[in-house]
């Protein structure tokens, strides 16, 4: 994929609505991964939400790349190691990449 220019307002506003649409759908994800985890406990089996909430990250995770490439961060960002941490579980590194969505106007699309 190539890098794109953060000139143009459309695209940049599409690559940020595309990374916080992705971001929600891994917190859900997530939420879902927790739930199922727990209905699971102490039968040792891996629950299906685990799988999701994996690929979902997978997938935020190279939203933020596209991000960073195209020069997308705002102010002191950086949001493709925030969005890595938030991944590994860094509830901190979670609310910045929450707060970059609502600061690009995307706040309705992650919880």
């Amino acid at each position: 994929m190539s890098s794109c220019s953060s000139g143009d307002p459309a695209q940049a506003k599409e690559l940020q609505r595309d990374y916080c649409a992705k971001l929600g759908v891994w917190q859900n994800a997530t939420r879902t991964s927790v739930v199922d985890a727990d209905a699971d406990e102490g039968q040792g089996v891996q629950s299906p939400g685990f799988d999701n909430a994996e690929s979902a990250g997978q997938e935020v995770i190279d939203a933020s790349e596209r991000l960073d490439r195209a020069g997308l961060e705002h102010a002191d960002t950086r949001i493709l190691d925030d969005t890595a941490n938030a991944v590994r579980g860094d509830g901190e590194a979670v609310g910045r990449a929450v707060s970059y969505c609502d600061s690009a106007g995307f706040e309705t699309l992650v919880g």
